[in-house]
């Protein structure tokens, strides 16, 4: 099926008690016992499973391509979920620009269990095959990376990581199964802030993780959500089951707009660079024409001057809202240094920009203007 088909189908059908279209949300958290002790209708307890929740993971997997998905009330939470299935005395290999927060999950906690974490430059040649070690049990990777965009050839990085006997994970939140399909490229898991674009609408918080094959990898993962009770509410599966109806064609909008406020931010003398994996003059671009159709919603760039100038140019903004997250259908815009504290790798003077479904003129406009006004 097309990505606009699945956005509608995937993992639901008609309801067969009522004949609704669609899917009845179920709030339930205990399910009726059979009179002979068995639960012959499928659920027990809603920590274990509900038919809504249920619904979203067979719906996420059949985007991605995958065998199974997990849902989780975060992206953090799926995040964490992945990584406590590494054992004391494992290493991951970790591409440097990753999310913050994944980072600081690796940095400060992870070692207290004995989990080593490598942080390695992806872009220079060997340096993710010579961090591999006889230890090394995952890779994981993120592309295009948050918030500096940068591009990481997942084929290339599948094998470095198969080579080693490892698993490679990808972070897929930025390109979405709509972009970018990482199993296609050699991925063995695929983790997804579900808050952004899935849901799509700045009113969900929710996370998932998508294996390509069964296995010891994702019944540990499975067991942790069990029975550490990290699940998503039935509200907000519900809720993002909805929002990924419009999945693919939100991301024909996202994608277009960035590119044209891409090129209008390339072009203006207030901005000294931009991150957008769509302009040639960027170093990934050609690995992202091979392993995505499209190029995304999100991109970062760097005022001219420094942290001063880069918050006065966000202070005369009227239509683009400051406000953190991304993947909605408002345009949001944030200076990441301040957000990310310690370990940020984003200059002072960057701020990353989810570009939103609104008319890209309009965009544009509000950013010419703000650009002006600061300088």
């Amino acid at each position: 099926m097309h990505d606009e088909t699945l956005g509608v189908h995937a993992g639901r059908s008609v309801d067969p008690a009522t004949g609704a279209i669609a899917i009845p949300l179920h709030l339930s958290t205990t399910f009726e016992r059979d009179a002979g002790g068995e639960y012959s209708r499928g659920y027990i307890y809603s920590r274990e499973g509900n038919p809504v929740r249920n619904a979203l993971e067979r719906c996420v997997a059949e985007l991605e391509g995958g065998s199974e998905a997990i849902a989780f009330p975060s992206g953090m939470a799926a995040a964490f979920a992945v990584l406590q299935a590494l054992r004391p005395g494992d290493r991951v290999v970790v591409a440097r620009d990753t999310y913050f927060g994944v980072r600081e999950l690796l940095i400060d906690y992870f070692p207290q269990w004995g989990v080593e974490a490598v942080f390695v430059d992806v872009d220079e040649p060997g340096a993710l095959r010579s961090a591999c070690t006889p230890s090394t049990r995952m890779v994981w990777i993120e592309t295009p990376s948050n918030p500096l965009l940068e591009v990481i050839d997942i084929e290339a990085a599948a094998k470095t990581a198969h080579d080693a006997g490892a698993l490679l994970v990808c972070e897929n939140t930025f390109a979405t199964p709509i972009v970018q399909r990482p199993f296609a490229h050699g991925a063995d898991a695929v983790v997804h802030s579900v808050t952004k674009y899935l849901s799509g609408h700045s009113d969900v918080l929710a996370g998932a993780v998508v294996f390509k094959e069964p296995g010891e990898f994702k019944r540990r993962v499975r067991s942790f959500q069990t029975n550490a009770g990290s699940t998503i509410d039935p509200f907000s599966a519900w809720l993002t089951l909805r929002g990924i109806q419009t999945l693919a064609i939100r991301m024909r909008a996202h994608c277009d707009n960035a590119l044209a406020v891409a090129r209008f931010l390339n072009d203006h003398p207030a901005v000294t660079r931009v991150y957008y994996p769509g302009l040639e003059s960027h170093p990934g671009h050609a690995v992202a024409k091979k392993q995505m159709r499209g190029f995304g919603g999100m991109l970062s760039f760097e005022v001219r001057g420094g942290r001063a100038e880069a918050f006065g140019m966000l202070a005369g903004l009227k239509l683009v809202a400051r406000a953190t997250s991304l993947g909605g259908t408002h345009s949001l815009i944030e200076h990441r240094a301040s957000i990310e504290g310690a370990h940020t790798r984003a200059p002072e003077s960057l701020v990353r920009l989810s570009v939103g479904i609104e008319h890209p003129d309009d965009i544009v406009a509000d950013l010419r203007q703000a650009l002006e006004a600061a300088g």
